[in-house]
C-alpha cells in the first residue's frame, strides 16, 4: 500500500488524535453532527404545541406534522451517519487495502450527495411552512434555530461531498501512478529469460591433442 493513497498516510501508523481533530473533513463532520444535534433535538423538545380546545399537538411549522417528522428523521439519521463516518475516518489509515479504502470514500461521497439534497428539501418545506405560520402562542426563537441549522447542514454537507471527491480522486491518481499492468504495457520489452550473450567466449573443453608440457612425466600408453 502506497503512502497518501484516498488521502490517508501509510497504514500501519499511530493514531494521532490532536492532528485528527484539525483536519479540515473532521472539523466540518463535526460541525454536521452538531447541526443534526440542533435540529432534531429541538423538534423533540419544542416543536410541537398543545391545543387547549383539542388537547391534541401540533407542529409548530403551520401545524405540519410531516414538516417536524420529515427534519427529525432527517437530524438524526445524519447524526448517527456522521458519527459512523468519523469512526471511518479515525480508522482509514489502518486499513491497508486499496479497494476497501475505495468503498470507503465512495459511501462516503454517495452519503453526503444524498444528504446535501434531503437536507436541501428539508430547508426548503420548513422555511416555507415557517412562512406561513403566526407566531402568537408558539416558541418563535426554536423554529427559527431549525431553519437556520437546516441551512448549515446544507452546506456542511456539500463540503463533505468536496472532500470526498478530493479523496477519491487522490486515490485514482495514486494508483494510477504507481501500478501499470503489464499486459496493457507495450512500451516495455519483456525480458528474456536467456540473457544476451555479450560476445563468443572459447568453450574451456577442445578436442585438439594438447602439447605436454616440458618437464613433467607421462606414463606410457600400452
Amino acid at each position: 500500500m502506497e503512502s497518501g493513497a484516498y488521502g490517508a498516510s501509510l497504514a500501519g501508523g499511530a493514531f494521532d488524535l490532536a492532528s485528527f481533530v484539525k483536519l479540515p473533513q473532521t472539523v466540518v463532520r463535526l460541525l454536521a453532527w452538531l447541526c443534526a444535534i440542533v435540529v432534531f433535538a429541538t423538534i423533540t423538545a419544542e416543536g410541537y404545541t398543545n391545543e387547549s380546545s383539542s388537547g391534541q399537538t401540533t407542529c409548530i411549522f403551520n401545524g405540519s406534522d410531516g414538516a417536524c417528522s420529515y427534519a427529525n428523521a432527517i437530524g438524526v439519521i445524519a447524526f448517527l451517519a456522521c458519527v459512523f463516518f468519523l469512526m471511518l475516518d479515525a480508522y482509514f489509515p489502518q486499513i491497508s487495502n486499496a479497494k476497501d479504502r475505495r468503498n470507503i470514500v465512495i459511501a462516503d461521497l454517495a452519503f453526503s450527495i444524498l444528504w446535501t439534497l434531503l437536507w436541501f428539501v428539508c430547508f426548503c418545506l420548513l422555511a416555507n411552512q415557517w412562512s406561513h405560520t403566526k407566531t402568537d402562542n408558539i416558541p418563535a426563537d426554536a423554529g427559527r434555530a431549525v431553519v437556520t441549522f437546516s441551512f448549515f447542514s446544507v452546506v456542511c454537507f456539500a463540503l463533505l461531498i468536496v472532500f470526498a471527491w478530493r479523496r477519491y480522486q487522490q486515490g485514482v491518481a495514486s494508483l494510477d501512478s504507481n501500478y501499470t499492468d503489464p499486459s496493457q504495457d507495450h512500451s516495455t520489452p519483456y525480458p528474456s529469460a536467456f540473457p544476451a550473450s555479450e560476445g563468443y567466449q572459447q568453450s574451456p573443453f577442445s578436442n585438439a591433442p594438447q602439447r605436454p608440457a616440458e618437464g613433467v612425466y607421462q606414463p606410457p600408453n600400452y
